[in-house]
């Protein structure tokens, strides 16, 4: 229930302030100053000013109304002859109205009737508001904007035919000393009366500024409604700062959205049990790394003594080295049956034998026959063979 009334309370204030726009903030004459050709011709007496009022009160709000409901139907290329032919659907209906039960009205608007069609007021509200809004409040703005009009003109058409004339509603008003003003009734009067008219609305607009008064709603002459408006062109300061504030939460919305569509852009994302078996693979291997430190340091932390068994291996294996290492200089040097060569001792051969690592320097060298060389170095590997042994 609460819901419903907060709607109901919401369109009625639309629509009231649709009335009060066409009225007031945008009155198609004293403020928009539009469909000036009806303001200076016809109001002639406050008759005609009302009459033509009236009149094109109901084709703007009917021709709104129906731009309104088939505004998803006009194509946008062809609206405006669209428009057109609307508009001119009632204003021929209103003519025939008018002909066949106002012939006195209908003889005095005469030509400016069929005029209605080409009014900037009726199709600039039909662009304007009508083809973007709904049925109700275009038909509302349509009637706010037409009793604006309808006011105006008859302000104006009252204004010369009491000073033109003496009378109002074709009434005697003024006493009977009064010498009428006849060019008020003239085409000039027209714009003279409407010069006043305007000069008037501009010093109560600027009486207001002086008094602290915020009159930037009278001739705003923008065509939006100033209420709900962010541009901050008619804004205090405190409504300027709203207004960015919503900007600024309308941009980050819009960048989250675009976030959100690269995201979906970007490869699926992998199942729960894919990522557990990855976990689990990372694990494993953070474990295995763990554990080859801790074996080294338990193969350097082992007593001396099983090491002491593995040595006669890498002295067989040092042996043979250099066994490989003597033959291959043997070798070289041995060139056209050469009888001599450089041959080590027995000592320096056990202790080049012993040096594992091979920093030792080089041992004095002897020339000596082939068959002598051979006959040291199986002497030297036979008695490094029995050291062994003991």
């Amino acid at each position: 229930m609460n819901h419903e009334n907060d709607e109901r309370e919401s369109l009625i204030s639309e629509l009231s302030e649709r009335l009060l726009n066409g009225i007031l903030k945008e009155n198609p004459t004293f403020v928009l100053l539009l469909g000036m050709c009806p303001t200076l011709a016809v109001t002639t007496c406050a008759v005609n000013g009302l009459g033509m009022g009236v009149t094109t009160m109901v084709v703007l709000a009917l021709s709104n109304l129906f731009i309104s409901l088939l505004r998803k139907v006009i194509p946008d290329k062809i609206r405006i002859p669209a428009f057109i032919v609307i508009i001119a659907s009632f204003v021929t209906m209103v003519e025939l109205l008018l002909k066949a039960y106002i012939p006195s009205l209908y003889s005095a608007l005469g030509l400016y009737i069929p005029l209605i069609v080409v009014n900037c007021i009726i199709l600039g509200r039909a662009e304007a508001y009508a083809y973007s809004h709904g049925p109700f409040l275009s038909l509302f703005d349509g009637i706010g904007m037409g009793m604006g009009f309808t006011i105006a003109l008859t302000i104006i058409g009252s204004f010369r035919e009491l000073l033109g004339a003496g009378t109002l509603f074709n009434a005697n008003v003024m006493p009977k000393g009064y010498v009428p003003v006849s060019i008020f009734i003239m085409a000039p009067g027209a714009f003279f009366v409407l010069a006043m008219l305007t000069a008037i609305q501009n010093a109560i607009k600027i009486a207001g500024e002086k008094k602290g008064k915020d009159m930037s709603k009278i001739q705003s002459g923008c065509g939006k409604d100033c209420e709900a408006c962010a541009t901050g062109c008619s804004l205090k300061p405190k409504e300027e700062a709203k207004a960015k504030e919503v900007k600024e939460v309308k941009e980050v919305k819009e960048e989250k959205a675009s976030v959100k569509e690269e995201v979906k852009d970007i490869a699926p994302l992998q199942s729960v049990d894919e990522v557990k078996s990855e976990v689990k693979t990372a694990k494993d291997e953070v474990e295995v790394k763990e554990e080859k430190p801790v074996k080294a340091k338990e193969k350097a932390s082992k007593p001396k003594k099983e090491t002491s068994k593995k040595e006669p291996v890498k002295e067989e294996k040092v042996t043979t080295e250099v066994k490989e290492e003597v033959k291959a200089e043997v070798k070289e040097e041995v060139k056209d049956d050469d009888d001599e060569l450089e041959l080590l001792d027995l000592t320096d051969y056990k202790n080049a034998i012993k040096k594992t690592q091979g920093t030792a320097k080089k041992p004095t060298r002897k020339k000596a026959s082939m068959e002598k060389a051979q006959a040291m170095l199986f002497k030297a590997e036979k008695e490094l063979k029995e050291e062994n042994n003991d």
